[in-house]
Formats: structure tokens, sequence, C-alpha cells
């Protein structure tokens, strides 16, 4: 284990959840989709833990991924027993931003890319997106306009260009989403 900062680019791909036997194994929680490109022997991460752990500023090197009941568990290079796994237990593992590993889709993006991108309406910025929340449905974009959050589909028919180096996203949201819906219907002198 070597001395490491969290990268400022990272990617965060799994939580180490709990001891799994004697060995040194752990029980991991993947955040990631490609466990087979993020997690194969030799692989080094990042530990995100609180400032006062013994592992705060270091890294660890996978030495092997196996599969038990459908569960993903590590084994790190020199954890070895029971309580050496338990003492990293809850602790979030970060890669850096490997440029070649992005989405092969022309229109994919991570979550840190699109985190403080300027959103725009007809080109007049309506917030900014505090993040990402995934459904199985679709994602949602939080964008932050200020006076609130606003939850925006991130589909095609609302989200009509991204564009990273600029920082910034154009919407075309349906009447409602940004404002209250225009009542069109005259009042009745009536009532």
């Amino acid at each position: 284990m070597t001395s490491a900062k969290r990268p400022e680019s990272g990617l965060r791909v799994g939580r180490l959840l709990k001891a799994h036997g004697l060995k040194g194994a752990i029980k991991l929680e993947l955040y990631t989709d490609d466990p087979a490109l993020r997690f194969v022997p030799g692989s080094v991460y990042t530990l995100q833990v609180p400032d006062e752990s013994p592992w705060f500023g270091k890294t660890v090197t996978l030495t092997e991924l196996k599969w038990y009941n459908d569960h993903a568990v590590v084994f790190l290079e020199g954890i070895t027993d029971r309580d050496a796994a338990e003492s990293l237990v809850k602790a979030i593992l970060w890669v850096d931003d490997d440029k070649d590993a992005r989405p092969a889709e022309e229109d994919a993006w991570y979550d840190y890319q699109l985190i403080g991108l300027s959103v725009r309406r007809e080109g007049v910025a309506v917030g900014t997106i505090a993040r990402v929340d995934h459904f199985p449905a679709q994602d949602l974009l939080v964008v932050d306009t200020g006076d609130g959050e606003v939850l925006v589909p991130f589909v095609k028919a609302i989200v009509t260009g991204v564009d990273i180096d600029a920082g910034r996203m154009d919407i075309d949201p349906p009447i409602g989403l940004f404002e209250d819906p225009v009542d069109d219907e005259p009042e009745s002198a009536d009532a």
C-alpha cells in the first residue's frame, strides 16, 4: 500500500461491505456496470475513508475478484486475515479516470462530467446540474435553479445538447417543468 490522495478526475467503482471468511476476502458493492474492466488483478484503487482511519491517503491493489452467490468478493494485496479485512469495511474504491475507458457510446457521460454544467433553455441559463439520480426507468438530472431544485428527465426529447468542453447543457423542457403552467382558460363571470 502506498500513500495517495483521491483522484480529482476519478471514478467511484465500489464500496467494501464486510469481511468474507477468514483469509482477508471482502464483500464488494459494485458502482460500475463493467466489473470485468474495473476489477482485474493488479488494478490499484485509491481509498476514500475518514481522515482518522489508518487507511487514509493509501491505495490498495486487487489480487482477485470472485463471485459467491451472485455477490462480488475481492482479495487485496497484503490483506490476509479477517481483522485486516474488517479494517477496510465501508471504504469506497476510486480509480483514476482512464480516458480510453470512457463509454463507447456517442451520447454517454459519467456523472462527474455532468455535475456543474450550466443548463440553458433557449440560450438562457436556468440553473446548474447539482447531481444525477439513477432510477430503473431513466436517469434524472437535478438542476439547482437558485430557487430550488428541478428534476429533469435525462432523455433526448428534453436534453438537446451536451457540450462538456463548453460547460453547458441545452434543454427543451415541456411547459411546467421550470415554471407554473399557463392557464389558457378564461375565468368565467358566472363563478
